[in-house]
């Protein structure tokens, strides 16, 4: 009798050795290697089988015309956004999210308002009882709503029952770290576990017609848990994030075979479920405070969205001989970047200092255009004068000091005139750049070239901030 091969797969990234590791060389996490059974091997020399002779593909050209998959819109303004308009019908989505986030809310939410509108939908649960499900399906109000619901784990009885003529039209699968397949040897949630069941329900979807909502678990580092290949079978990946301290919670798209990729939705969490945010903007100014040195609102772009978030900044001496910059809601890496912009080309001290960064409202921005609203923040409370409490401020900053112009300008302006502002702190446009909006959502411009230009504002009039030395001007220190 043959002896049964084993391999030692990392849990972490998927990559397979032959041999046990504490540490796998791939990705350099600890303690991720499992011991699981090899595959049957295929044939001889690993190539086709012979006498085996595939069948002829057919070509086609670039032209020609393709109707437009059909959608399910489920009402929630905010998931149908996300999703591009509704979910398809034969896709795969993934969602991901931290433990206790609103996942599992979300979606049982969303099958019902499907259900609600004569769209039969089905929900199965691999972590949590019916009576759980249930439970919180009252305590959100979608008792009455008709979903099938059912528990179960085994990837073959779900399959089964997806494949009858009067299956569901939308099945949420929650969660993929829980399913099993019974021709794969090894536990649920490993590796092969998670890719053979995520290729099975997947292509059940494509066969079918079925548009398939998987929940997966998410690591510490916050990626989605189990193979990254996970996040290339399906057709829309979305992450679920937000703060436990804040009730705001933003839905991302991160993939998206049929619609943006760079698309949010804004919800707010209550004893009621998720509900929708028409107004995100006016939702993280809500508790803003005006005159205070240190706060400057953003106007920035989430998608095809504009929004106005406050960006908070503080700046106190050093108690210990290295100076600490945290942050919170941005890059590390580009706050240290626009510091050292401002101690090296506007001759602003901060080196002794300590620096906070906030941005208000648990939201997590990442587009350069921030740059200017922060280094607007930090000098603002370095110089204690606060920032003009009916302005907003976005550009982008070059490391020789600059300020360069961003896109969606006009957009950026017209979110921040509807909101009540008056003014705004800009790069100076490009030739052809939109003009601002005029009439009742007119906007004063104030357009700056360079850095200095922004602290000059900050700092007393007998105090001129230090100007970039010119190309081939004589250096005045060394004389």
């Amino acid at each position: 009798m043959a002896r049964p091969m084993k391999r030692f797969v990392c849990q972490s990234c998927g990559s397979v050795t032959t041999k046990w590791n504490g540490r796998c060389e791939s990705c350099g996490e600890w303690n991720t290697i499992v011991e699981e059974a090899a595959p049957a091997p295929g044939p001889a020399g690993g190539g086709l089988a012979r006498g085996s002779k595939g069948r002829l593909l057919e070509f086609a050209g670039l032209t020609g015309t393709t109707p437009q998959a059909p959608r399910y819109k489920s009402g929630i303004a905010e998931f149908d956004r996300v999703c591009g308009g509704g979910l398809v019908v034969g896709s795969a989505l993934l969602i991901g999210g931290d433990p206790g986030i609103g996942k599992s809310t979300l979606l049982l939410q969303v099958a019902a308002a499907l259900a609600r509108q004569n769209t039969s939908c089905a929900y199965i649960s691999g972590e949590e009882a019916l009576d759980q499900v249930r439970l919180r399906a009252e305590r959100l109000g979608l008792g009455d709503a008709p979903v099938q619901l059912t528990a179960a784990t085994s990837v073959r009885d779900i399959v089964a029952t997806l494949e009858r003529a009067d299956a569901p039209k939308v099945a949420v699968i929650d969660s993929i770290q829980t399913m099993w397949l019974d021709t794969v040897d090894s536990t649920p949630g490993t590796v092969t576990q998670v890719r053979a069941s995520s290729q099975a329900l997947v292509e059940l979807a494509k066969r079918r017609g079925i548009a398939v909502l998987l929940v997966g678990h998410v690591t510490k580092d916050g990626a989605i848990a189990g193979p990254r290949v996970l996040e290339h079978m399906v057709d829309t990946v979305l992450y679920f994030e937000g703060e436990r301290g804040h009730q705001f919670r933003i839905l991302r798209t991160v993939k998206n075979r049929f619609g943006p990729t760079d698309e949010i939705g804004v919800f707010e969490m209550s004893d009621r479920g998720l509900s929708d945010v028409a107004n995100p903007s006016a939702l993280f100014l809500g508790e803003r405070r005006g005159n205070v040195s240190g706060a400057c609102v953003f106007a920035g772009i989430e998608g095809t969205r504009p929004l106005l978030v406050e960006i908070q900044a503080l700046v106190s001496p050093s108690s210990f001989g290295t100076p600490r910059h945290a942050v919170v809601g941005w890059d590390s890496n580009r706050l240290a970047m626009v510091l050292a912009v401002l101690e090296a080309r506007c001759g602003v001290a901060i080196g002794a200092n300590d620096v906070y960064l906030n941005v208000a409202g648990g939201l997590k921005i990442g587009e350069p255009a921030a740059d200017l609203a922060v280094a607007a923040a930090v000098v603002s409370s370095l110089a204690d004068e606060p920032v003009p409490a009916e302005m907003v401020v976005f550009g982008e900053i070059g490391l020789g000091g600059e300020v360069r112009p961003v896109g969606q300008r006009e957009a950026r302006l017209r979110e921040a005139a509807k909101l009540g502002f008056r003014s705004a702190l800009v790069p100076r446009g490009r030739a052809g750049t939109a003009p601002a909006p005029r009439g009742p959502e007119a906007i004063a411009i104030d357009e700056i070239e360079h850095l200095t230009d922004l602290v000059a504002r900050f700092q007393p009039a007998n105090r001129a901030p230090k100007r970039p030395r010119r190309e081939g001007a004589p250096d005045r220190r060394r004389e």
